[in-house]
């Protein structure tokens, strides 16, 4: 069989579980990279239904679309909407675990 002929690997058919969708979208974003979790803000939105997704988030389709896509520079009001019509909570934890706990004053 040709490569060509091959169908395209698309992440979004394989994210079907709300569970699945936060587990790589924490993965991506321990990476830190806004590219990278600008993509994988699509891809998630993708899997759960971009109309759905962009409807709860109070955007249009084709804005989130565009906000989304490869030339996308979404502002942080957009993400965390976004991010929220997925289901999805944002959490933090320490990036060195081994830190000494500060007192508090």
């Amino acid at each position: 069989m040709k490569v060509s002929k091959l169908k395209k690997f698309d992440a979004a058919e394989h994210l079907r579980t709300p569970e699945a969708r936060a587990e790589y979208l924490s993965i991506v974003l321990a990476d830190g990279d806004p590219a990278e979790v600008r993509d994988a803000l699509n891809i998630v939105a993708r899997a759960q239904g971009m109309s759905e997704v962009a409807k709860a988030a109070g955007v249009t389709r084709e804005g989130l679309y565009k906000t989304l896509g490869a030339g996308g520079n979404p502002e942080f009001a957009t993400v965390m909407r976004v991010i929220g019509a997925m289901g999805i909570r944002l959490s933090a934890q320490a990036a060195d675990a081994k830190r000494k706990k500060r007192a508090v004053a």
